[in-house]
């Protein structure tokens, strides 16, 4: 059996913690493949603040890039409509297939407002990263499931701090590498 991983979000845009997320998932869950994909879009975000998805895809596999066992997807980004968990993991699915979605603890917290949410703990264990010295509590609402804490070391950077720096004009090279600040910096993204 393959033990394969979703690990999805808007990534916008990704950062240096996407990227420690990613390999601390490919390592502990020992899995022969880490799907990343890129929300093409996202339902909870407000669509005026994300860079357009091919930006977000370009960026997220300079992002991962040289990560071993790692596959950037387009599946939501070529999909009509709004990006939801529930299809893509169904999209992707084959028989004989252990399958974990990489979710972060913020988003654990709150999971019961996914869409589909059972069918999709149905088909799926759940990896939910924490930072080091954080409790892991699942939202109550939840169905029965499966699930497993990644240990993620402490590191506060995000995409919305990212996106504020960019609008003063700093340097985001240590937060999201010289590849995908040389690629914001090129296609002038996230700027006011």
């Amino acid at each position: 059996m393959t033990t394969k991983a979703l690990f999805g979000g808007s990534f916008n845009p990704p950062h240096r913690a996407h990227r420690a997320l990613a390999l601390l998932a490919i390592e502990a869950l020992q899995l022969d493949e880490l799907i990343v994909v890129p929300a093409g879009q996202p339902w909870q975000k407000p669509a005026g603040e994300l860079a357009p998805a091919e930006h977000r895809e370009a960026m997220l596999r300079l992002q991962m890039q040289g990560l071993p066992r790692c596959t950037v997807s387009r599946v939501e980004i070529e999909r009509q409509g709004a990006s939801y968990s529930v299809d893509t993991l169904a999209q992707l699915q084959r028989s004989g297939e252990r399958w974990f979605l990489v979710i972060g603890q913020d988003q654990y917290a709150r999971l019961s407002s996914w869409h589909r949410v059972g069918e999709l703990l149905r088909h799926c264990e759940l990896a939910v990263a924490a930072r080091a010295g954080e409790a892991v509590a699942a939202d109550p609402a939840l169905p029965p499931h499966r699930c497993v804490r990644l240990d993620l070391p402490a590191d506060a950077v995000s995409a919305s701090q990212v996106r504020r720096l960019l609008a003063r004009g700093d340097d985001v090279t240590p937060l999201v590498g010289p590849e995908v600040a040389g690629y914001i910096a090129n296609h002038h993204l996230y700027r006011v």
